[in-house]
């Protein structure tokens, strides 16, 4: 179970995973060592899955950022195995989840431009033997960028 102070720091470290135990006791009112053995208890127990560097995607000439809507013909454990590895090879499909709904599974990628999200749609998704069709949607403007969880 999580206390509120195992709240407050996973808060603070959502906005901030460089902060230090000297810095998260200042703002939580604990001493370091006691902030020290909650960061390493949180991990521990799987609440903090790891730390990341949020990258700039334009900067890194990834200037279109797409949802793609991929509809399945066949369902089965071994198309849809085949379909998770596929995704696993593919360094612009940043996410994916499995749906409900009209789409088997939305994907969100990142494209240098149209004409690599185009040879990602019709050279590498559209070929899969499970895959029926998809529906692609281009980013126009992120007003919210990927925020913290609530705690």
């Amino acid at each position: 179970m999580l206390d509120s102070t195992d709240s407050r720091l996973l808060a603070a470290l959502q906005h901030n995973a460089h902060l230090t135990a000297q810095e998260l006791s200042e703002q939580l009112n604990l001493s370091a060592s006691q902030i020290g053995r909650r960061r390493q208890r949180l991990e521990a127990e799987g609440y903090i899955e790891g730390y990341v560097a949020r990258l700039d995607a334009t900067r890194l000439g990834l200037s279109v950022q797409g949802f793609v809507q991929v509809h399945l013909s066949t369902h089965g454990p071994e198309h849809s195995a085949s379909f998770a590895r596929l995704l696993d090879t593919r360094p612009e499909i940043t996410s994916a989840w499995a749906m409900t709904g009209d789409a088997d599974y939305l994907l969100r990628v990142y494209c240098a431009d149209l004409s690599a999200l185009n040879r990602l749609i019709h050279d590498v998704l559209l070929p899969h033997p499970a895959v029926a069709r998809v529906h692609s949607q281009i980013v126009m403007d992120q007003l919210k960028r990927d925020g913290p969880l609530p705690t």
